[in-house]
């Protein structure tokens, strides 16, 4: 229970803001998720600039810190160019 009007505003921010990151956060691993489970590299060539944007978005609004981001996107690309390299 709020000990005052401030912290009662407070617990309402908090409440709004953390279902605000949880959308976007189940939106950025759902979108992760369909490039890593792509059935060929061309389908998870089409997925990934989606998954970018999730993940760009994620770190702007501070839901995902930058350089996690910067890994996630740099470990999708990795992984879909070696899927591509595989698939010739």
């Amino acid at each position: 229970m709020a000990h005052s009007k401030q912290s009662a505003k407070r617990n309402r921010q908090n409440i709004k803001a953390r279902e605000k990151n949880k959308v976007q956060r189940t939106a950025l691993k759902s979108a992760v998720k369909r490039v890593r489970s792509a059935e060929t590299p061309d389908a998870a060539k089409a997925l990934l600039p989606l998954a970018m944007k999730k993940v760009d978005k994620a770190a702007k609004n501070g839901v995902l810190h930058k350089n996690a981001a910067a890994r996630l996107k740099s470990r999708l690309a990795k992984k879909i160019a070696k899927a591509g390299k595989a698939a010739k």
